[in-house]
């Protein structure tokens, strides 16, 4: 893991760079702002709405940064909890143009069978192409499927769907979840960092305990989430820097971003997961660190880290949102 080799969001934005070559910059935020207002949780599974190689290149220029941002910081908690294990094979259902399994190739060396589960064709050819930079997908299989109910998935040792569920049916995303149970040794689920993003993972994260799975992150338990519903939402972020797409769509200056996303990651077999999870961005005060806290007692505590705590203050002032804690070869007085 963190092999310096592995590709990374440089190597994913240097293959997408050429994909609006020959698309007028207007036509290409037009279709973007378009995608934006309409793909997502408003489209049936069987009427895609990519409908054409300038859909799909606009769409994954402006989206499979952030999507991989996202997905990577998920497999990389996942990934602490479960030392030693790197998935044999990867399932990506409603993969469209393949970011999670640039994510999956950036977390774990080495190749593995690969297959992608989309409805979208032109959103599958646009993958395949840019997946020639990716050696590790090299012999990835790029296939049209209706997500949902009666989705066969075989067998994976690792089923990934990202910001897929909030697309489908309340019955077909009971069916998607339990499929993946089913086929996976282990499932990782992504969506939006969204009140109804959150509630949307919260209802899978019930599935996969319900079927034996694990919680292995972002929570320290599998009980029931202390977070009383209607009152907060569980979420994190990751830093995206933007293209001169997203600038164009989005408008303003900076050279980054922040993807909001809620996650669960989950396994058949033992994990460890953190001993607690920091779930908000961390407040750093003159001498002191605020961290708000997801414990292993599925409570919710905020600990106050001052500069007596020498090792641990200094640890809790590089400490990010989403991080474990403490961190590996400290602890907490």
């Amino acid at each position: 893991m963190n092999d310096p080799a592995l590709p990374t969001a440089e190597t994913l934005r240097a293959a997408l760079a050429g994909l609006l070559d020959g698309l007028p910059p207007k036509q290409a935020a037009g279709a973007v702002d378009r995608l934006i207002a309409n793909y997502r949780g408003q489209t049936p599974t069987d009427a895609p709405i990519l409908r054409d190689r300038a859909d799909v290149a606009a769409y994954a220029a402006y989206r499979m940064p952030a999507t991989f941002e996202a997905v990577r910081a998920a497999l990389e908690a996942f990934a602490a909890a479960v030392p030693g294990w790197a998935p044999g094979s990867h399932v990506d259902v409603g993969g469209g143009t393949g970011a999670a399994t640039w994510a999956v190739s950036a977390t774990w060396d080495g190749e593995r069978p690969v297959t992608v589960l989309d409805w979208a064709e032109p959103a599958l050819a646009l993958g395949r192409e840019i997946a020639a930079a990716n050696p590790a997908l090299a012999g990835a299989r790029w296939q049209r499927a209706r997500i949902g109910a009666g989705l066969a998935l075989g067998s994976a040792d690792l089923v990934t769907v990202s910001y897929v569920l909030n697309e489908l049916s309340e019955a077909d995303r009971a069916a998607l979840v339990d499929a993946a149970a089913a086929a996976a040794q282990a499932v990782v689920i992504v969506e939006a960092g969204t009140p109804a993003g959150y509630a949307r993972v919260i209802e899978a994260r019930q599935r996969l305990i319900d079927a034996g799975f694990h919680v292995a992150a972002p929570c320290p338990h599998s009980a029931p989430c202390p977070i009383v519903p209607g009152t907060d939402w569980c979420h994190f972020s990751a830093r995206v820097s933007r293209s001169s797409l997203h600038r164009q769509v989005k408008g303003g200056s900076l050279a980054y971003e922040d993807e909001k996303f809620s996650y669960v990651a989950a396994a058949r077999f033992p994990v460890d997961p953190a001993a607690a999870r920091v779930i908000r961005r961390p407040q750093i005060r003159k001498g002191q660190v605020l961290l708000d806290l997801c414990e292993a007692d599925d409570q919710l505590r905020r600990t106050t880290v001052t500069k007596r705590h020498g090792e641990l203050y200094r640890a809790a002032r590089d400490t990010q949102w989403g991080d474990a804690w403490p961190p590996p070869g400290t602890q907490e007085p």
